[in-house]
């Protein structure tokens, strides 16, 4: 049977290949930080990485290391069970206060990555009585969680608030009991930014509850690094927060709720990734720990990454780059079209910096780009050799059209 199979399968992936939309996956020899080693499979050795979560620089870092250190000899390197069977440890529960603490939440719940998160809310909460409204362009997680659930699904464009509006009045017009509305706090492939203030004014005049994943701005953005619901004033108006340990909080990896107490309560005993998964590593969960005790005086990382940020954004538009418009790290650089988009990548790699194409399925067709995620572990002459790395290599990948160009017309006679 797995013959015909076997090509169909190299078919698909034949067209993958074609089409530009082929993600390989290149091998890092050293560990996370502001500059990896990629020699292996003939790449150029010691690159700037600027692809990475890693936002906060913290993933090398020496305390969190040595927290983790002391973690395998005090903890063990695994549980080998879920939790509420023996794989519940001090150091987990410990974790889980300081990020209720952290987040102003009443509880926590820790998964082992916020896919998983958000694979296990919807299904507990909602039932077919029930409606969830989405953003658009929520991430995949959310989708797929949303998937699980019976409730009715409503989806409003990314950040309209009157297209929010108009789904709410339907679900209520429609007599959903439970309204759930949820959003990413920070769009990873834009890095915009969700007008929350204003959602949760919707959310009060629905009677919805509000849910957040914050995934991409805890750590960093806001005043304390708190993410999103600080940075728009409303920490105690949204009900749930879920996040990841695997991008600004070390980049290991682990995922959370963090929400009102009865629900923390309920996802405990209902939610399935939470059920049935291993126990989040203890030397995570510790290495956690050490990360959070590092956000309390992270002030001068934060206003490091927000400088970096700024001036790449600006050296890039001055060089007439079409860079999506913000604030955040995460800075998407627009291509259009999958090929160039994975070109120019290659063409940056050899020139001494790691960046990324995005393409199909993870963007809408024809809306490729190359996201540059900026760290406070990159140094002012970091981020100007970057950016001269993009201008050289947007002239080489022209070079090689031009040439195209030529050889075709002289073969066509054009």
């Amino acid at each position: 049977m797995f013959h015909s199979v076997r090509d169909e399968l190299r078919g698909t992936l034949d067209e993958i290949v074609a089409a530009g939309l082929h993600k390989p996956e290149r091998v890092i020899g050293t560990p996370q930080s502001a500059t990896v080693d990629v020699t292996a499979g003939g790449n150029p050795g010691e690159v700037l990485n600027f692809c990475a979560n890693n936002y906060l620089g913290l993933a090398d870092h020496p305390e969190v290391i040595a927290a983790a250190h002391q973690a395998l000899d005090r903890w063990g390197y695994g549980m080998a069970s879920v939790r509420f069977i023996c794989g519940t440890q001090e150091v987990h529960k410990e974790l889980e206060a300081r990020l209720s603490a952290f987040l102003g939440q009443e509880d926590t719940i820790l998964y082992s990555s916020c896919f998983d998160a958000n694979g296990g809310v919807f299904e507990t909460l909602l039932g077919p009585d029930d409606a969830v409204i989405s953003d658009a362009l929520n991430h995949a997680s959310i989708i797929d969680g949303i998937r699980l659930c019976k409730a009715r699904r409503f989806r409003y464009a990314n950040r309209d608030l009157a297209d929010l509006e108009r789904q709410l009045k339907e679900a209520t017009e429609g007599g959903a009991g439970r309204k759930l509305i949820v959003t990413d706090g920070v769009f990873s492939m834009d890095g915009y930014v969700a007008p929350l203030r204003e959602i949760c004014d919707l959310a009060d005049a629905y009677d919805a509850m509000v849910m957040v994943d914050d995934s991409h701005a805890v750590g960093f953005v806001g005043a304390g690094g708190r993410g999103t619901p600080e940075l728009h004033g409303v920490m105690d108006r949204v009900d749930i927060i879920t996040g990841t340990l695997g991008k600004a909080l070390g980049g290991a990896s682990g995922g959370y709720v963090a929400a009102r107490a009865e629900i923390v309560a309920l996802l405990r005993q209902r939610s399935r990734p939470y059920l049935f998964s291993n126990s989040l590593a203890p030397v995570i969960a510790a290495a956690s720990l050490k990360v959070l005790d590092l956000l309390e005086s992270a002030g001068d990382l934060r206003e490091r990454l927000h400088a970096n940020t700024a001036l790449f954004r600006s050296r890039m538009t001055e060089e007439g780059f079409d860079v999506l418009p913000g604030d955040h790290a995460i800075a998407p650089v627009m291509i259009g079209d999958a090929s160039r988009a994975a070109r120019l990548a290659e063409l940056l790699l050899e020139r001494g910096v790691y960046v990324i194409g995005f393409s199909y399925p993870v963007v809408p067709q024809g809306q490729a780009r190359i996201r540059v995620q900026l760290s406070a572990a990159h140094s002012t002459e970091d981020v100007h050799r970057a950016v001269d790395a993009f201008v050289a290599a947007r002239a080489a990948m022209n070079a090689e059209a031009r040439a195209a160009m030529n050889a075709e017309a002289a073969v066509t006679g054009d």
